[in-house]
């Protein structure tokens, strides 16, 4: 009788531990639209390195990388990849530690598509870069 008294009471610790152990979760996303090159906000639960090693932009298709730029316990930002593709995507989680996990977030963010104006200046940097670089192995 007393045997599964204890082992029961082992299984209710065991559970217990494991929903104390907490797991990211993202809550908002701020600007909820955004442009390829833009800056987001997420804020949320337990987004600390530790627990968030990677964080992905996903359609369902195509998991998209994006560089993080701050992390904190409570809030990170990211920036949207210039090559992201217009349409509503996803916040993916790689979770850090022994065994990471891919985390789908209830967050989602509507990439816009670049405006002309913004492609033109795109290419005027790259002429620009292009042009330095010729003077400058031209001189030496």
């Amino acid at each position: 009788m007393r045997a599964p008294l204890v082992l029961s009471g082992l299984l209710l610790y065991a559970a217990g531990a494991v929903a104390t152990a907490q797991v990211p979760q993202m809550l908002q996303v701020t600007p909820r639209t955004a442009k390829p090159g833009s800056v987001l906000n997420v804020t949320g639960i337990a987004l600390e390195k530790a627990k968030v090693e990677e964080l992905f932009l996903t359609d369902h298709k195509f998991d998209m990388k994006v560089k993080i730029l701050e992390q904190e316990s409570t809030s990170l930002k990211f920036r949207v990849p210039p090559f992201a593709k217009p349409g509503r995507m996803q916040l993916l989680v790689q979770t850090g530690g022994d065994t990471p996990r891919l985390l789908e977030q209830p967050v989602y963010v509507l990439i816009e598509e670049r405006t002309e104006e913004a492609k033109k200046d795109e290419k005027d940097k790259d002429k620009e870069k292009e042009k330095d670089k010729a003077e400058v192995g031209g001189v030496q």
